[in-house]
């Protein structure tokens, strides 16, 4: 008796046994979900950069501007640590590939909210985000933010970073939008597999010049496609080429500046729309000898001190005023990104004198916005604010923006 009754006592005791190490495997099984590559849709990795101390921080405002040294500089708070994230997205023809970022995390135990940050022009690979280099917008700004109290997340694009070997596509709507979209949501589950800081599920996005463009069309993007993923409560944009058409138009048809490094620029647009679009038109197509030849050696690199319409055929300017470019014409609608109604509170930061991105991308913008009905969309002029001299009112505009009370 007394052997049936251990043998019995000793089968409920392996069957215990059997039931708490299921029990806790399943357990273990279920929180792998949530932290192993495998079940990420758009992380690949994560890689630790460096830290920066507050008194690092602090010192970087005062070298930006003395006015964003007092305003924003004198609310650093935290330390922050620095990662290189990179995830999939898609390139331009539509191909799966890799791309990079930096998230910067404060180091505090505060709820926080984040801010996609989009990046102005850079012309290297070094100036990437994810290459966190000392004085670069994101180790300069992002780190200046992130003390303040925000998860900032860095898209480098597609063409930097993890994608470096891939060409740029410069100022091109569809590709910046899915860039910095699949950025965040990587951003996202890199926040669930780890515990140094907690996100309140409140998003911001900010970005001046290239990245002012970038805003808005991230903005138009979740707002159409992705509004059920975040929580996006305000959007701050500075100088940015938002009426691609009617700016193409000025550029070709106006004397402008003759700066070498802004003619870079607009160059650099029309040689990436003829490229993404394959309209596949010779360079003597739009542009007059000697300039034909030396683009088609140099590209984006051949300096052009003259203003832009100087250099440009007079046929290709006919073509396009008239309307008989149907490819060029529609390639540049299809960037356009002013004519919408957001539902996201916005502000357009421009200075007024701005000789590079002209003012009149905001005016269009807002006021196109505005007829449509959109309920808070607001520009905001830099009186004689140059595409430089704007950005540290910018930068004190969008913090006072996003720490309104009304957007919370």
């Amino acid at each position: 008796m007394q052997k049936n009754t251990s043998t019995i006592h000793f089968h409920k005791s392996w069957l215990l046994l059997i039931w708490i190490l299921l029990f806790f495997t399943a357990c273990s099984n279920d929180d792998d979900k949530d932290v192993t590559p495998e079940a990420n849709q758009y992380l690949v990795s994560s890689t630790f950069i460096r830290d920066v101390s507050k008194e690092d921080i602090v010192k970087s405002a005062s070298a930006i501007d003395a006015s964003v040294s007092l305003y924003v500089g004198a609310l650093a708070k935290n330390a922050v640590k620095a990662y290189k994230i990179t995830y999939k997205t898609k390139n331009t023809d539509g191909a799966e590939i890799t791309a990079s970022g930096a998230v910067i995390i404060p180091v505090t135990s505060e709820s926080l909210s984040m801010i996609s940050v989009q990046h102005g022009t850079i012309t290297s690979d070094a100036a990437a985000p994810s290459n966190f280099q000392p004085g670069s917008e994101a180790d300069s700004f992002g780190s200046l933010f992130a003390s303040i109290g925000y998860i900032i997340v860095y898209p480098d694009y597609i063409g930097y970073g993890a994608s470096k070997d891939l060409p740029h596509p410069y100022e091109h709507r569809a590709s910046l939008a899915s860039s910095a979209l699949d950025m965040l949501r990587a951003a996202k589950e890199l926040l669930k597999q780890q515990t140094e800081v907690k996100w309140n599920e409140k998003l911001y996005i900010a970005g001046y010049s290239e990245g002012g463009y970038a805003t808005m069309c991230l903005q138009k993007k979740i707002e159409e496609e992705a509004s059920s993923e975040f929580n996006l409560k305000a959007s701050s944009c500075g100088a940015g080429a938002y009426d691609k058409t009617a700016f193409m138009k000025y550029v070709i048809n106006s004397s402008v500046n003759t700066v070498a490094s802004y003619n870079s620029l607009y160059l650099w647009v029309m040689l990436t729309y003829d490229r993404i679009y394959k309209l596949n038109k010779p360079k003597t197509y739009y542009f007059k000898d000697p300039y034909a030849a030396q683009i088609e050696q140099l590209g984006i690199a051949n300096p052009i001190n003259v203003s832009f319409n100087t250099i440009l055929n007079d046929s290709f300017k006919t073509a396009v005023n008239t309307g008989r470019d149907t490819g060029f014409i529609t390639a540049i609608g299809d960037n356009d990104v002013y004519n919408w109604k957001p539902k996201t509170p916005t502000r357009l930061i421009h200075g007024t004198a701005d000789p590079l991105v002209f003012y009149f991308n905001s005016v269009n913008a807002v006021t196109a916005m505005n007829k449509l009905g959109a309920a808070d969309v607001v520009l905001v002029p830099v009186p004689g604010g140059t595409h430089s001299s704007s950005i540290p009112q910018y930068l004190i505009t969008t913090l006072g923006f996003f720490t309104n009370p009304t957007y919370q």
